[in-house]
């Protein structure tokens, strides 16, 4: 991994260099656009609407615009702001651990202590451990000041940015608004289902299916060629019908099956 950030966590006189990383990658298998006739390739361009010239992204500044007036903001003025030059990951409270709303949560990082000795680093894990605190810090991160919960994850620090109150919505349902009567015998069968469905949480058990199915299909288009039938291979079921689901290898064996044979009586 690559740091993409150093700076210190501080609190009080207490000041712990720290190296962050991204937490998470996304495994999604890259797709682009094409032209459906050719199969050539669709690119975007940034374009300047004044001289219809292409913008290189090194010559592109910010601006806001108000409606009436534009304001232009440069590299050098959005570098020039306090928040963004500062390197400081400022602790602001403790809270106790179940304060923090599962749904306010957003971009996970990692830090590493950046010094010759961890000492501080550890202490202060140690000490969000023991008293099952988390640690509310505000810090600059790509122009943006952010809000984040400081936890601990195994023997590492753990940095999740926060979504902001007002960035929360408020839900509010008017189906949810007339009283709803359940019986205790509906209770009871509900919390029987909830129990046989009931076990430890292991994420590794669990996989990207669509992913999966998609990379399936890729490399078998790139074995058989453009000949490759989707829909023989797939079918054209309407998911929502209660027909049997297919065995997605099964049926990509029998399509390249298919192919091959094709090829040969015709050769």
């Amino acid at each position: 991994m690559r740091a993409i950030w150093k700076g210190a966590l501080t609190f009080a006189l207490v000041n712990v260099p720290v190296k962050v990383y991204s937490a998470t990658e996304d495994h999604d298998v890259p797709l682009h656009q094409v032209h459906a006739a050719d199969g050539g390739r669709i690119r975007y361009q940034r374009i300047c609407e004044i001289d219809g010239e292409v913008v290189p992204f090194a010559d592109i500044d910010r601006a806001y615009d108000d409606g009436e007036r534009t304001v232009v903001l440069t590299k050098a003025d959005l570098a020039s702001l306090p928040a963004e030059r500062s390197r400081e990951i400022d602790v602001v409270e403790f809270v106790p651990s179940d304060q923090i709303d599962l749904l306010t949560l957003d971009k996970a990082y990692y830090l590493e202590p950046d010094s010759a000795s961890p000492k501080a680093y550890v202490l202060l894990r140690e000490t969000l451990e023991r008293t099952d605190r988390t640690a509310i810090v505000r810090f600059s991160l790509r122009q943006k000041t952010r809000l984040a919960a400081l936890r601990v994850r195994g023997e590492v620090l753990v940095l999740q940015t926060l979504l902001w109150a007002d960035e929360v919505r408020h839900a509010a349902f008017s189906t949810l608004d007339e009283p709803v009567k359940i019986s205790e015998k509906e209770l009871e069968l509900s919390a029987a289902l909830v129990e046989s469905f009931s076990g430890d949480f292991d994420p590794s058990q669990y996989t990207d299916q669509y992913q999966r199915e998609l990379r399936t299909l890729i490399d078998a288009k790139l074995d058989e060629g453009d000949a490759f039938d989707t829909a023989a291979t797939f079918g054209t079921r309407d998911p929502s019908d209660g027909g049997e689901v297919i065995d997605l290898m099964a049926a990509l064996r029998a399509s390249v099956e298919r192919s091959r044979a094709a090829r040969a009586s015709a050769s």
